[in-house]
């Protein structure tokens, strides 16, 4: 093809997606024909004013082994667009080490973000053939900084050189009593990753006797020193499943659930980790589901598994810090695939890792997975690609300002991310959308007919024994009965709105508070009339009374519809977050009822941007709600538009309005219970927990299978 020809068919692609796809033939021309005039037409690209086609040319320049190009890339780093530099710092993790660059590249890690993970991945990528001039560099490099949090990040980057040079100033720090504690802590966790000589061991056992958040470190840092358990066999029989989500505080009674990112997928691993150990036929006898969560929780929790020979056990990875949103949490690699690297050599043996997400989490569990030997079941969604498409359709995201708004999203980063963990994966599982395969190959640029058999289609679960004890609830309230604590709640918070609108039916809707899940446009297309006038509106979700920084951001865009002094008066109800059970009683109530206070006949809202495939909105089709969701992705696949529920632009506040009123006046002159009964029949027979588990289960038992004969097969070639 030719380098002039892939840059060009870059620059003409019609679709944003396209272009990033077309950007790997560029990388591998330019890395087939590394000439002079490969590099000039690759620089001509960096200073254009198509910030795409820049990136790409960014990528491929790292292709190219050539002095000329390597400067190049170098020089990007000084770049006066925050994107290049960016883009620079991570592409240069792909050649081989460069002197001139290690002074930039740290300055990067001092400045933290996103930034700063991808340098200091780039140095440790270099660090083998350079722990010389990385000790000395991180060691000049502290001289000149004062801020802990800087400070730390260096620290943490010091621990990743192996070589024994960078053992002496690591135990200088984490002993000065000079140093703020985030530095001290930060040496303290890498100490445990060195060799264990005398001095690690004895200032370990030292630091190990306090009761503080030191000390704390310490006993871990000790864990992590100890020589890990051999791993056993895999076998196609009694496996161990480890499971990942760690943007969630998860816990086995979802009292979280709808906190911060304490979304679906927290319900669901929950749910399915403990059907998957209940049904006899998935051949899984332990699974490890692992989270955030505290240093304590991390130690107990090792215990546990330890001694856990079957059924379902947390694991939590101590983040050494407040949580974060998982958009924000891309520094936090480091510790992150320590706790994983944790809690898998505590288990003793895992037969194989099944990751969801295109986040750090997946990041550090994949390289933990390829050092550990443990082969990787990857669930794949074209997120960030149909993202990116859907914001290049309606204008707002083009290829002049790609790399700006990447910045922030980390379009191209997220999406190699999704395309490495799908290539290196032993299984991919993916979820039903009504044209599946030709958006895998569009849009992530996976081919599901080559090599079928490593390819699963599973849809998600919901556990009807839940759903079905809010509706016995719920149900009997409305004929009369006296109503448990989670419906005396819900008739207090309905009760605080004013008599005129009591009576009317309830629009729910459950979910964390992010802009991605839609709850203000949410609010702002019920707060619209007629709709307002016909019906008040549930959102449950979200830390309220101490809410992150995304939840702030939805909480201040509702407050501007409706302010918190309105929303009585309004028919508003916000009461943040609920456990999963007390949930399911409220979704039950808008359908049922509650009398004297709302009308029976509710209708469930979705107002995300995209569902990948919508647990939420499945359990309110199961409790026997018509539904209003988004008309792409998985909900696409199940809702029957106009029978059990509308499709609708939920991005579009206008057009979700015009869903929600006619759904309501749907609902409202139903004249018996026949859809609902077509809803809750729908889920039972194609979407329970426990069909999920038993397709997964035969996913994991294929891959078990094929890794035992692959390593047959390595043995008898030594």
């Amino acid at each position: 093809m030719g380098v002039q020809t892939a840059l060009d068919a870059v620059m003409v692609a019609p679709s944003i997606v396209d272009a990033m796809r077309l950007a790997d033939d560029l990388a591998f021309e330019a890395g087939r024909d590394p000439g002079v005039r490969t590099i000039r037409v690759l620089a001509q690209a960096l200073h254009g004013d198509d910030e795409l086609a820049a990136i790409a040319a960014t990528h491929a320049l790292a292709q190219v082994f050539d002095g000329e190009a390597g400067r190049t890339l170098v020089g990007l780093l000084s770049d006066e667009r925050a994107f290049l530099r960016e883009h620079a710092a991570w592409a240069l993790g792909s050649g081989l080490p460069r002197a001139d660059a290690m002074g930039a590249l740290l300055g990067m890690v001092v400045d933290g973000g996103f930034t700063g993970m991808l340098a200091q991945r780039t140095l440790e990528r270099w660090s083998a053939a350079t722990a010389e001039q990385m000790v000395v560099g991180v060691e000049g490099a502290l001289l000149g900084v004062a801020g802990p949090e800087a400070r730390a990040r260096l620290a943490e980057t010091l621990g990743l050189v192996r070589h024994s040079l960078a053992t002496a100033p690591l135990l200088r720090l984490a002993t000065d009593a000079g140093e703020a504690d985030v530095v001290r802590i930060a040496a303290m966790a890498a100490i445990g990753q060195r060799p264990p000589d005398e001095r690690v061991v004895d200032l370990l056992e030292a630091a190990a006797i306090g009761d503080d958040l030191l000390g704390d470190v310490a006993r871990l840092a000790l864990v992590d020193l100890a020589a890990p358990r051999p791993r056993e066999s895999t076998r196609t029989q009694e496996l161990t499943i480890a499971q990942l989500f760690l943007h969630a505080d998860i816990d086995p009674l979802l009292s979280s659930a709808g906190s911060g990112d304490n979304g679906g997928i927290a319900t669901l691993l929950v749910r399915l980790g403990d059907a998957l150990v209940r049904d006899g036929s998935t051949g899984v006898r332990r699974v490890i589901t692992l989270s955030r969560g505290s240093v304590l929780e991390a130690t107990a929790d090792l215990r546990a598994i330890r001694a856990a020979e079957h059924g379902h056990v947390y694991g939590r990875i101590p983040l050494l810090r407040d949580p974060v949103p998982s958009a924000a949490a891309w520094p936090l690699r480091v510790v992150t695939r320590r706790g994983i690297r944790r809690i898998l050599r505590a288990a003793g043996r895992v037969d194989l890792l099944h990751l969801r997400m295109a986040d750090v989490g997946s990041l550090a569990a994949a390289d933990v997975a390829r050092e550990l030997g443990i082969p990787v079941v990857f669930t794949v969604a074209p997120d960030p690609h149909a993202v990116i498409e859907s914001l290049d359709r309606s204008g707002s995201l083009t290829r002049g300002a790609f790399g700006r708004r990447d910045v922030a999203e980390h379009f191209w980063f997220r999406s190699r991310l999704v395309q490495s963990l799908a290539a290196n994966a032993a299984h991919t599982v993916l979820f039903p959308r009504p044209r599946l395969e030709e958006d895998m190959r569009r849009l992530v640029g996976i081919d599901l007919t080559a090599h079928a058999e490593r390819h699963t289609i599973v849809p998600e679960g919901v556990d009807l024994a839940t759903i079905d004890r809010a509706i016995s609830d719920a149900s009997a309230h409305a004929r009369g009965g006296e109503p448990g604590a989670a419906l005396r709640e819900l008739r207090e918070l309905v009760g605080s709105l004013p008599v005129e609108r009591r009576g009317m039916p309830l629009i729910v809707s459950v979910g964390r508070l992010h802009r991605v899940k839609g709850m203000a446009t949410l609010v702002e297309a019920w707060a619209r009339d007629p709709l307002a006038g016909r019906a008040n509106l549930l959102v449950i979700g979200g830390d309220v009374d101490r809410p992150s920084l995304d939840e702030r951001e939805q909480l201040d865009r509702i407050e501007a519809i409706v302010p918190v002094a309105e929303r009585a008066g309004a028919g508003l109800l916000l009461p943040g977050h609920r456990a999963n059970d007390v949930a399911a009683r409220w979704i039950a109530a808008a359908r049922f009822g509650l009398p004297g206070l709302s009308a029976p006949g509710g209708v469930y809202a979705c107002a995300s941007i995209k569902e990948e495939f919508g647990i939420a909105l499945l359990e309110a089709m199961a409790t026997g709600l018509f539904v209003v969701a988004p008309d792409g992705g998985g909900p696409a696949t199940y809702i029957e538009h106009g029978v059990t529920g509308l499709l609708t632009a939920t991005w579009d506040a206008a057009r979700l309005h015009e869903a929600l009123d006619a759904a309501v006046s749907a609902v409202a002159a139903e004249p018996g219970d026949a859809r609902a009964d077509r809803s809750r029949a729908m889920v039972r027979d194609r979407f329970t927990i426990q069909r999920m588990s038993v397709a997964l289960g035969e996913v994991y038992r294929g891959v078990a299978r094929d890794e035992a004969a692959m390593l047959d097969r390595v043995d008898a070639i030594r």
